[in-house]
């Protein structure tokens, strides 16, 4: 019998996630509403992209399904397989970005070249797929214990030191947008949670805790970032620990935690690969995406992530608004067996239209939740109005 995860390990993976340089540098980006504007958009943001990630969890633990295979059950075979390929998409530029980031900021600490830290964290993320998931329990306990010190002493420094508010400037960050950059975030994770809910003892209540701790954690992270920003006026993560001391400590933070998050990207891209064709071998196809990965992180700069976070937002938000009405409300038969179902295409193109129009449009909840109950609704008309296409 398959070896299954226990609720704890659960919990540790998506601690490793939430552990992240990334959702500290989206976390200064929000510094501009200051703190008790910048605190509720976070928290409102987290809210409503983590009610979407526990729906798209709990498919996966249920039925014991990857999460591009539960992709299949709403938009047939050959949909799936769309998914997949855009998913695998994302996750090498995930893996890049997260690489970069952490080079980047591991560079600022001790300078040894950006392109010698990203072959390290490069080379490390390949450590944790060679372990693999399953047997990740004590390496990761003893990684994440570290990281939640060393978070922790981040977090007294930043916010209990001797600095005060800075004074940052406006810079037209909107209260939508920033709720909409904080649901970012644990939206990009809703094509990979089926991945490790699956292998779950207690599917419902590993993917509650998954969801919980990952909320949590990112919400402290994004709140580092913005107070890093608010309380020294800096921007660069780098240069705050070497202010306030975190030099080796710091170091250690950066590249644990861009580790312990981007093995989660490079794991999902290897198990979506199956799903885009069954021959593929999941962990090999998790070690070249590491690898290219790396090698994006050396040759090409990626600092402005926030285009990339709305282009995950305009194709996967509107997909599972798709899935959480076909299991949830409509309980309706599996359309896997079919080459592709073009009822649910049609609708997720019109999901990722009205997406992108949205965007355009300031909303105090962001526009991503607007964005899944509009296609939620369509998909109920649908259902009641025309016939299942397959």
């Amino acid at each position: 019998m398959k070896k299954k995860t226990s609720v704890f390990s659960n919990g540790l993976i998506w601690f490793g996630a939430g552990v992240s340089i990334a959702e500290i540098i989206t976390g200064t980006y929000i510094a501009s509403l200051g703190f008790t504007r910048g605190i509720a958009a976070i928290v409102l943001g987290h809210i409503i992209g983590g009610v979407m990630m526990f729906a798209a969890g709990l498919i996966g633990g249920r039925t014991g399904k990857s999460a591009m295979e539960t992709v299949k059950m709403s938009f047939g075979e050959n949909g799936g397989r769309f998914f997949s390929l855009l998913n695998v998409m994302q996750l090498v530029g995930w893996t890049a970005i997260m690489i970069y980031d952490g080079a980047l900021a591991a560079n600022g600490i001790i300078s040894a070249g950006h392109w010698l830290w990203a072959i390290v964290i490069g080379a490390l993320i390949l450590v944790w797929l060679m372990i693999g998931i399953t047997n990740l329990g004590k390496v990761n306990t003893v990684a994440m214990s570290a990281l939640f010190i060393l978070s922790l002493i981040l977090f007294k420094v930043i916010f209990f030191g001797n600095g005060t508010a800075a004074g940052v400037a406006p810079d037209g960050m909107t209260f939508g947008a920033a709720v909409e950059l904080s649901v970012a975030m644990p939206l990009s994770w809703l094509p990979l949670i089926s991945d490790y809910t699956r292998e779950a003892a207690k599917p419902v209540q590993a993917t509650f805790t998954s969801v919980a701790v990952y909320g949590i954690v990112s919400i402290f992270m994004y709140t580092i970032g913005m107070g890093a920003v608010i309380y020294t006026g800096e921007y660069d993560i780098a240069k705050i620990m070497i202010g306030t001391g975190l030099g080796i400590a710091g170091l250690l933070i950066v590249i644990f935690s861009t580790v312990t998050t981007t093995f989660l990207d490079a794991y999902s891209a290897g198990v979506s690969s199956v799903s885009i064709w069954g021959k593929i071998n999941e962990k090999w196809a998790a070690i070249t995406v590491a690898v290219i990965g790396t090698i994006c992180a050396i040759l090409f700069p990626m600092d402005d992530i926030t285009g990339f976070l709305y282009l995950i937002g305009s194709v996967f938000a509107p997909m599972i608004a798709i899935q959480v009405a076909d299991y949830y409300i409509m309980k309706k038969p599996s359309s896997e067996r079919s080459s592709a179902n073009v009822r649910n295409l049609i609708i997720w193109v019109i999901g990722f239209v009205l997406y992108r129009i949205l965007m355009h449009v300031d909303m105090v909840i962001g526009n991503t939740l607007p964005d899944m109950i509009i296609t939620v609704l369509i998909c109920l008309a649908a259902g009641k109005l025309l016939p299942e296409s397959k």
